[in-house]
């Protein structure tokens, strides 16, 4: 638990959606892997949040756990373009408002569509980044929904 307030944390509140907050602050965790680690979590069920631009110049968000790759092809098909590549480190802030290893699917500037690997649906919860590097939010897939439009999709390099 944390006692800091991040803006994703104040748009679940004023959504009236439940949530839990897990602070990493401190622990050298890094990577995603090491972050489900530091927080004691399954990895599978700690996701990660990439931002990608697609040939037609369109944004994408994919939200998938942090032990696994993004399949670009199947990430395109989700989205019913031709090609997506993951977007540079140094258009991130510029484009949503985030840091990397601090991205997360609320409250970013603006919008994208989101697509979340179908493996969000065999949790109750998962956890994703409160928009803080070293913060962490616990929010059910259904109530992310009701924030973040959003599509699910397998996206998962196998």
């Amino acid at each position: 638990m944390t006692d800091l307030k991040t803006n994703v944390m104040r748009i679940l509140e004023s959504h009236k959606i439940p949530y839990v907050a897990y602070s990493y602050v401190g622990t050298g965790a890094i990577n995603g892997e090491e972050v489900a680690i530091a927080l004691k979590q399954n990895p599978l069920q700690v996701f990660k949040t990439l931002v990608t631009v697609a040939k037609s110049g369109q944004h994408y968000v994919f939200m998938i756990p942090v032990n696994h790759e993004l399949d670009l092809k199947k990430a395109a098909t989700a989205v019913g373009e031709k090609a997506i590549d993951m977007l540079k480190m140094r258009d991130l802030l510029g484009l949503t408002g985030y840091v990397h290893g601090g991205c997360s699917p609320i409250g970013m500037k603006k919008q994208f569509k989101t697509v979340v690997d179908l493996t969000a649906k065999n949790f109750d919860t998962i956890i994703f980044s409160a928009g803080r590097i070293g913060y962490q939010v616990e929010v059910s897939p259904t109530n992310l929904e009701k924030v973040v439009p959003l599509i699910y999709y397998d996206l998962c390099v196998k």
